[in-house]
């Protein structure tokens, strides 16, 4: 039998050390709080994170949660004076518009924006116009048609594949 499991059976608790009780006790005068300084003073608190003036870890690391970023609609964008490749009365979309080269398909989503000068009537399919664009387009005799904006559809959880 070890005489050091037979002293601990009938204690539910270790003694409690008690610091600034003498040089005897190990923990006698500075009470194990060191010489001098913040923390050896009576009062002394320290907020939580503190790391003595360094940039603490919940500022160093990256920002984590919900960001709108996500959720904005970016538009593969076109200026009007692009659009005079084209000939008159051709009906121009965004498929057109890759088709011929005139830019790369960002997003499935079309802008045209009003820079530049339009000099032949043209029919515009498109899900947002400027309105400099817009009145530059229907001066040379074209139309502007607006589709719908839609947005591609949320991902189905667990839950509701189970209903």
């Amino acid at each position: 039998m070890d005489l050091g499991k037979a002293k601990s059976l009938g204690m539910a608790y270790t003694k409690r050390n008690r610091v600034g009780r003498g040089p005897g006790s190990g923990n006698g005068k500075t009470a194990g709080r060191g010489f001098n300084g913040q923390k050896s003073r009576s009062g002394y608190k320290q907020r939580l994170g503190f790391e003595g003036g360094q940039m603490p870890l919940y500022r160093r690391i990256p920002r984590r949660g919900f960001n709108n970023a996500r959720f904005s609609v970016r538009f593969t964008i076109i200026n009007v004076g692009d659009l005079n490749g084209f000939d008159a009365g051709t009906v121009v979309d965004l498929d057109k518009i890759l088709e011929v080269g005139l830019t790369s398909p960002e997003t499935p989503w079309l802008k045209v924006l009003g820079n530049g000068e339009i000099d032949r009537p043209l029919t515009i399919k498109t899900h947002k116009v400027s309105v400099s664009a817009r009145k530059k387009i229907e001066a040379a005799g074209g139309t502007v048609e607006l589709l719908p904006l839609e947005r591609p559809k949320a991902k189905k959880t667990k839950e509701s594949n189970e209903e």
